[in-house]
């Protein structure tokens, strides 16, 4: 069999998400006559049918699913080759994509990076965060989105099955109130108590509202939301406005508690003491500066 190309992969993979010929070439501004002529030649290469022609479109055929797959990796491996190729004609030697939960980015991790890239040896190494729920973190490691990504590792957290996975920190969840809260004064404070106030959440994929929820059922209780926003920043603002109060890692409130006149106390409950994973698809699949990334955080989060 001769080589695959590329482009046919790409409007093969087109047509079958779109499960439309026509629908696929607008997207490629080309003519469903130009595409199909490639897909006949990809059949003819490949020695099978690959689609089944329906009255109002196509589907793939089993054999086209199993091409379907593999061409997104194959796929996925190019996009790769030529951003790391750009990043060297650029001057860049190394890159790494991380993606991290918002507790992750919102305290220690940025700057984890920083002293890192500011290690003698690393000045051509570029490093790209993106923040991203949990589960979208797992499943941009599994498609090759990205290198290394970040997340909340326990038996409530992300299924890193199937993923090789080194520790990273911890936090401690803990409820933001404004100064002068009837609870604020406390050392520590269980979840039951806060229950007959007004909360400000976050969206509903986060890690922090799933165990808030998880914990609330538990206690027979349903959390009163007054407002869902979309980061830690925005839930302080509204907590400074005294219309609710909110949870999030203490490490994150802390900086703003004096500008905002807000207090934080940490949660007395098991569950707000979360560990987090640096995780990867494989120790053969990461580049030397990905793996020189991973090594230093190891080494932070172990001396922390």
């Amino acid at each position: 069999m001769r080589d695959l190309d590329l482009t046919n992969l790409r409007l093969f993979v087109a047509v079958c998400d779109h499960r439309n010929i026509v629908r696929a070439a607008a997207e490629a501004h080309l003519t469903a006559s130009a595409v199909s002529k490639r897909l006949a030649q990809l059949e003819a290469q490949i020695g099978t049918s690959l689609l089944t022609r329906r009255r109002h479109g196509v589907e793939p055929t089993p054999a086209g699913e199993s091409l379907r797959e593999h061409a997104r990796e194959l796929l996925l491996g190019a996009q790769r080759i030529e951003r790391d190729m750009a990043a060297f004609a650029a001057g860049v030697r190394g890159q790494v994509r991380l993606l991290a939960t918002a507790s992750v980015m919102a305290a220690p991790l940025p700057g984890d990076v920083a002293g890192f890239l500011a290690q003698p040896g690393h000045e051509g190494i570029q490093v790209e965060l993106a923040s991203r729920s949990g589960a979208q973190v797992v499943q941009g490691i599994r498609d090759g989105v990205a290198s290394l990504g970040i997340c909340w590792h326990s038996p409530h957290g992300a299924d890193l099955r199937g993923l090789a996975h080194a520790p990273y920190r911890s936090d401690r969840l803990g409820l933001v109130l404004p100064r002068g809260h009837a609870l604020a004064g406390r050392a520590r404070v269980r979840l039951a108590q806060a229950l007959d106030n007004p909360f400000v959440g976050l969206p509903v994929d986060s890690a922090v509202q799933a165990l808030m929820l998880r914990a609330a059922t538990e206690l027979g209780h349903t959390l009163r939301y007054r407002m869902i926003v979309t980061d830690f920043e925005a839930a302080l603002r509204v907590v400074a406005t005294r219309l609710a109060v909110s949870v999030m890692p203490v490490a994150v409130a802390l900086p703003r508690v004096d500008s905002l006149d807000l207090a934080v106390v940490p949660l007395d409950e098991d569950w707000a003491e979360r560990r987090f994973a640096i995780c990867y698809r494989d120790e053969s699949d990461l580049g030397p500066a990905a793996r020189l990334l991973r090594d230093h955080l190891v080494r932070e989060a172990a001396s922390s």
